[in-house]
């Protein structure tokens, strides 16, 4: 903000086309005020082009990433955009990837991919550039555009096929190097998030096709948020709903209902009935006391090799398709169709159940397993058992936590009930250790000749995401409210009863002198009518609106802050001075002190 002449740009000449009309493509309130805003323009499916609002407001969070980098010794490099595929194949990932791996190849018929992430770059470069121990301990990070061909983009810059990113990579000798790094990172993306004006919370999550052991998301609240996070507050337990654990085995208790004895299932007529709420209805007994199986393929790399799984859960649960994936190894999984269902097994979707069931691999959640007994398809049209016990009346098969776990449900931890919400994903931390250093043969020495593998750590941040989750928090029914820290401009000065004598020049004179002080100012010397521009300074959401008009004639100026509406006169001899403490104060709400955060970074779960 300060040293030297203040950025400044007058509205005659700013390109930020504003829209009057909702946007029908939009679905959110961030995507509808960054397109009525002029922040951006579709170019196609999940592609913008970002105009100079919105540019200046990507560059704000860029400014505060690159301090909060900068603050722990990271070093800023640049990485290439096309990679060549061979990497890929290398690490494992190219299989595992899918389509959403932007391949294309040059004139020679070579393959490269457009980047997702860096993490094969970056190994690439340690394995040519890294051999020994004295040149590690390492931080690297990088701000560009990424891409992934995101089968449904939708929600603006939320789901995105290119977007802006900031990508760090922590280098170490050792687990407990890497640990460092990693609590380090964490603090740095507190300060990040609280910065940006975000309520924020870092829960435990799964690590997807990025890979390693630990690792943690940090979550914008926001209702419309595609992430779903669970939490506890007894004891600090946090996770997205992804990685959310469902009870242990010691934990699960019995389901309700009869358990039909030791003399085994009952088999009942049930003509018609083909959902869980069918049986619920046709048996009069709660859902807890059924369960369900639901058939999927599994497909594996690096063959492509598919077969036929089905997962059975308690009958008011729903399937966590990742923790299945990752139950099974598998790189995707897609619903199978009933054909496919009766062809392989015989069962009737609707009537299929475990006792018999051929055909498919069978994997049964920890609730169904460990619990009591269940109403569940016989494998014949019309026709269900009433009271099968696993273990009793049929094999469970791969036994895991497979459910979706919500609010309500009780911790994993300590009993007590979770907590949930929405929000975005902004940031994303992984513990890779020796993942792709290992695959990729990114060794170094140590100081007895030794080799060993660099212990890896990812570090990623949604940058123009980010500044979404920012518009979806600080917004109100006229137009974006931003913090300080990310407005495109903090001050707008608007002349208005330019008919009377020196409000035109007074607005400029002010302009010029709020300049001159290092303010990010915006003149409106538009010729329009007063509530024309009040109404775009709300749209666009300058923090601090100054009325140059009627007020003149007592030598005052009238000063609006865009957040809570407080409107007060100045007098215009020292306006300026006054503005530009207003702007220093906003700038420091939201600077705050080493290690402070919106949740504090060492908090239980958080």
């Amino acid at each position: 903000m300060w040293g030297g002449a203040g950025a400044a740009v007058r509205m005659s000449t700013l390109l930020a086309p504003t829209l009057r009309e909702v946007p029908a493509e939009a679905e959110t309130e961030s995507h509808r005020l960054m397109l009525r805003a002029g922040l951006m323009r579709r170019l196609a499916a999940g592609i913008y082009s970002h105009l100079p609002l919105g540019q200046r407001a990507i560059a704000k969070v860029e400014a505060i990433v690159r301090q909060e980098m900068d603050r722990q010794g990271a070093q800023e490099v640049r990485l290439p955009l096309v990679q060549p595929e061979e990497l890929w194949v290398e690490s494992g990932r190219s299989a595992k990837y899918g389509e959403e791996l932007w391949r294309l190849k040059d004139r020679h018929g070579r393959p490269f991919v457009l980047a997702p992430t860096h993490e094969e770059v970056v190994t690439d470069l340690a394995r040519r550039e890294i051999s020994s121990w004295r040149q590690l301990p390492l931080i690297l990070y990088h701000v560009s555009n990424k891409y992934r061909d995101e089968p449904r983009p939708r929600a603006g810059v939320m789901r995105a096929r290119e977007f802006v990113m900031k990508d760090a990579y922590s280098l170490d000798r050792d687990r407990d190097g890497l640990l460092a790094a990693y609590a380090r990172m964490r603090a740095a993306y507190a300060r990040v998030f609280t910065r940006c004006g975000l309520d924020w919370r870092v829960v435990e999550a799964d690590p997807g096709t990025i890979g390693g052991g630990d690792t943690l998301e940090f979550v914008a609240l926001a209702d419309v948020g595609e992430a779903e996070i669970v939490w506890c507050e007894a004891c600090g337990y946090a996770a997205n709903v992804e990685r959310a654990e469902g009870a242990r085995p010691a934990e699960v208790e019995a389901a309700e209902g009869a358990d039909g004895g030791a003399a085994g299932p009952v088999r009942i007529h049930t003509p018609g009935v083909r959902t869980i709420e069918d049986l619920v209805a046709f048996a009069g007994i709660p859902a807890s006391a059924t369960s369900k199986i639901l058939f999927l393929w599994a497909e594996y790399a690096p063959d492509g090799r598919r077969e036929l799984v089905a997962a059975l859960v308690r009958g008011d649960r729903q399937l966590n398709e990742i923790k299945l994936a990752n139950a099974l190894g598998a790189v995707r999984l897609g619903m199978a169709d009933r054909a496919d269902v009766l062809a392989q097994t015989g069962a009737p979707v609707g009537s299929a159940g475990p006792v018999g069931l051929r055909g498919a691999r069978l994997l049964t959640d920890l609730e169904v397993a460990c619990g009591g007994a269940f109403a569940i398809g016989a494998n014949q049209e019309d026709w269900h058992l009433f009271w099968a016990k696993a273990g009793r009346d049929f094999d469970p098969g791969q036994v895991a936590d497979l459910r979706l776990v919500g609010a309500g449900d009780p911790c994993p931890r300590c009993g007590d009930a979770l907590r949930g919400a929405n929000g975005v994903e902004v940031g994303h931390m992984f513990a890779l250790g020796a993942v792709y250093s290992q695959a990729m043969g990114a060794l170094y020495r140590d100081d007895q000749g030794r080799s060993h593998p660099i212990e890896m750590g990812c570090y990623g941040i949604g940058i123009t995401r980010t500044l979404a989750a920012v518009i979806e928090r600080h917004h109100d029914r006229d137009g974006i409210v931003w913090p300080f820290a990310v407005a495109p401009y903090h001050v707008a000065v608007v002349p208005v009863a330019a008919g009377e004598d020196g409000t035109r020049e007074a607005g400029e004179r002010l302009y010029a002198e709020l300049r001159g002080a290092g303010v990010e100012t915006v003149l409106d010397d538009r010729d329009l009518r007063p509530g024309a521009k009040f109404k775009d300074a709300d749209l666009f959401g300058w923090p601090l609106r100054v009325t140059v008009g009627r007020t003149l004639r007592d030598g005052a100026v009238e000063l609006r802050q865009r957040r809570g509406g407080l409107t007060e006169r100045i007098q215009l001899g020292g306006a300026a001075a006054a503005i530009r403490a207003r702007v220093a104060a906003g700038l420091g709400e939201t600077e705050p002190p080493p290690g402070h955060g919106s949740q504090a970074p060492d908090a239980p779960g958080w």
